[in-house]
């Protein structure tokens, strides 16, 4: 056994090891930890303990100063404190004296509570003024229970938050991505707030928002940077994009709208269009074409039907406008007992597709419709009928297959057979296991028939070629 004599000469040896380290290795390892975990690093060494000072960019999000476990929802205390340790750490990590580089970007993620806005404001509009920061990612998060979101409650928090953005506007000069949760707009110019305030705003994600509940949201921002707009589970009756001349990517997930929920007027770089959602009981469908209609750049798309009846109305050829320049298309949750040949009619609306997904998703293996009643909330589920085009000889520029969600039926084999027959410059094909559900499922309850073996992946390939050449098939579970 080492003496403590010896134990303590191997200290410094040690301490030296990490002090011959380069700082970019020594940052590399603290970008990868949260900002609590790197600011006890300083205890290490000698060596460590500026460099928190010295990461370019900051992660400072207050989900890691509450306590564990979380409640949920989370306590109101526990809230209170966390924002007191987040405030803390960014007092000092934004601080000059200690600050020796410029921070290129700030990802901050805070509850919306008045007092530490007040301490928080000025933290940031001071870095920003002194230019120690260049880019700031602002998440107000919300901790309350769902029943506690009333309108009353959102009207609020957006007074609140245009409060903060009008007392401190040094902030805005920084802002580049915005994420708010339920904040409702109905008494304030979401324009003028959002997009005419943050002029340097890029990415906008907005999560249980609304104008008023079941109204129009209309978004006019000619002189807009916004690049990125994600919307998930708001209560726009419809989103109406006037004019965001830069907007690059749109992600709708799960609207509430009876019929079309989005119209398109001049959107002209947009190139991702991800619309996500279950077709209930009062949703009318409605026509992809319309929704489309004027944009020409579109290059990906995703539609995702969640495993329920579709949300869109059958049509072809009035798409060919929109999808002039598609090169990859993903058409996600389709019901598995539910024929995909017809989502050829894509390919034949767009044959410059390079890229197709197909996702099939079976929620007998996670238990919705044996354990929730889905019946009250959601459509029959009706088998897609599309009219074909059978008559058309032109071949498809098709190099990528995936499916997801992969099970030996002949359905699929048969989908997979008249795409090798348009598509002679397939090169790939690539299937996948059964996906996770997006809903709150139980666990699996059924064994996933995805091939694994590979014998019995032998067969699957065997069935698919007929004897013919076929691509290369890659299997994924």
């Amino acid at each position: 056994m080492d003496s403590p004599m010896a134990e303590k000469a191997t200290k410094p040896e040690e301490e030296d090891r990490l002090s011959v380290l380069p700082d970019d290795v020594l940052l590399s390892i603290l970008r990868k930890v949260d900002i609590s975990t790197a600011a006890r690093t300083s205890s290490l060494s000698t060596r460590w303990r500026q460099l928190p000072w010295l990461l370019p960019e900051l992660n400072i999000d207050v989900s890691c100063f509450l306590p564990a476990p979380r409640s949920d929802p989370i306590e109101a205390n526990d809230m209170q404190e966390a924002m007191v340790a987040l405030t803390k750490a960014t007092r000092s990590l934004l601080s000059k004296p200690h600050r020796g580089s410029t921070t290129t970007r700030l990802d901050l993620v805070i509850y919306l509570i008045n007092t530490f806005l007040s301490d928080l404001g000025p933290l940031v509009g001071d870095a920003v003024d002194c230019g120690l920061l260049k880019d700031l990612d602002l998440t107000i998060h919300d901790g309350t229970d769902a029943l506690d979101r009333n309108e009353e409650y959102m009207l609020q928090r957006a007074q609140d938050i245009y409060g903060f953005f009008t007392a401190y506007p040094s902030v805005l000069h920084c802002l580049t991505k915005l994420s708010l949760y339920n904040v409702c707009f109905s008494e304030l110019d979401i324009n003028r707030v959002l997009f005419d305030s943050c002029k340097e705003l890029k990415h906008l994600f907005l999560i249980y928002c609304d104008t008023g509940r079941h109204t129009l949201c209309k978004i006019d921002a000619p002189n807009s940077k916004l690049s990125v707009l994600e919307i998930h589970f708001c209560r726009f009756e419809m989103l109406e994009l006037v004019c965001l001349p830069k907007l690059e990517k749109l992600t709708w997930y799960h609207w509430l709208s009876e019929y079309s929920p989005l119209l398109l007027c001049y959107v002209p770089s947009l190139g991702e269009l991800e619309l996500s959602s279950a077709l209930t009981l009062k949703h009318v469908p409605f026509k992809l074409s319309e929704v489309l209609h004027g944009t020409t750049s579109i290059h990906t798309l995703t539609l995702d039907f969640q495993g329920e009846k579709l949300w869109m109305q059958p049509e072809m050829k009035q798409l060919c406008t929109a999808f002039n320049k598609l090169r990859k298309l993903s058409v996600c949750g389709i019901f598995v007992e539910f024929d995909i040949i017809w989502t050829t009619a894509f390919l034949v609306a767009a044959p410059s597709i390079e890229i197709l997904c197909i996702e099939v998703w079976d929620h007998d293996t996670c238990g919705w419709d044996e354990n929730y009643n889905r019946k009250l909330l959601f459509a029959d589920r009706k088998n897609p009928e599309w009219e074909m085009d059978s008559h058309s000889s032109k071949n498809w520029l098709l190099k990528e297959l995936q499916i997801s969600g992969f099970r030996p039926l002949e359905q699929q084999f048969t989908f997979i057979r008249a795409l090798l027959e348009r598509a002679p410059n397939l090169q790939t094909i690539v299937l996948k296991g059964d996906i996770e559900c997006v809903w709150d499922c139980v666990a699996l309850t059924r064994e996933s028939l995805f091939p694994k073996s590979e014998a019995d992946q032998e067969m699957v390939v065997r069935r698919i070629t007929d004897g013919k050449p076929l691509p290369r098939v890659i299997f994924h579970e």
